[in-house]
């Protein structure tokens, strides 16, 4: 039965056979696929798309899976993998997983696992626009929280709502007014006196991090994301 929405689903798994086995069966049944096969190679393709399920293998050159697990957020991921240690398991889905599927597996068993993910994703009512990404800065809408790299980005209220803006709009200048009227809901201490004050301390605190300028200043109209 076809899928009705294309669903995208990444594939990370350095075994072509079985890739390239899964990738044609999702394929028929109405999945985008993308593929990765390292887990150095999964953190960058995950820098660049958003899928809306994974499917991870542990034996992973480079990164292995149980390091690549904690770096992907926001996002459902099944475990493929051969090890049968209930422990391993139990771990994972404590990581953060939400399924493990022992290798050698059938086709149908996994299909039936990953159809079972996008019902409960649509019966919640989530999905994967609850989490907005820019380079390496991972922004969580559901929680609040700021990541780069990892690491919690601690923000004031304004300085998220801000941030947030400009990330829902990345390639374009938002004006300081425009800001302020789009934000006054969240924030409405934030004055055109303290904007300014606002914003070069949430420039400050993402260069803190990561040691680069996420955002500009364009002279005499307003503010951006830092695109080059």
């Amino acid at each position: 039965m076809k899928v009705s929405v294309l669903k995208k689903i990444l594939i990370i798994d350095d075994d072509i056979y079985i890739g390239n086995m899964i990738e044609e069966i999702l394929t028929k049944e109405g999945y985008g696929v993308s593929r990765a096969y390292s887990g150095t190679e999964a953190i960058l393709v995950l820098s660049q798309i958003k899928p809306d399920l994974v499917l991870l293998d542990l034996m992973l050159p480079g990164l292995n899976g149980e390091k690549v697990l904690p770096k992907i957020k926001g996002i459902p991921v099944i475990i493929m993998s051969a090890k049968v240690d209930i422990d391993n398991k139990v771990n994972l889905l404590l990581g953060g997983a939400v399924d493990y599927v022992t290798k050698p597996f059938h086709i149908k068993e996994l299909l039936a696992r990953i159809a079972v993910q996008f019902r409960n994703l649509a019966g919640s009512g989530t999905d994967s626009i609850s989490m907005l990404t820019f380079q390496d800065i991972v922004l969580y809408m559901d929680s609040h929280i700021v990541t780069i790299h990892d690491r919690e980005v601690k923000l004031t209220r304004t300085e998220y709502a801000i941030l947030k803006l400009l990330m829902q709009n990345p390639s374009q200048v938002i004006t300081k007014s425009s800001l302020l009227d789009r934000i006054s809901e969240d924030t409405p201490d934030c004055t055109e006196s303290s904007l300014k004050m606002h914003i070069s301390n949430l420039r400050k605190k993402l260069r803190e991090i990561d040691d680069r300028d996420y955002i500009e200043a364009v002279w005499g109209i307003g503010f951006k994301m830092r695109t080059e």
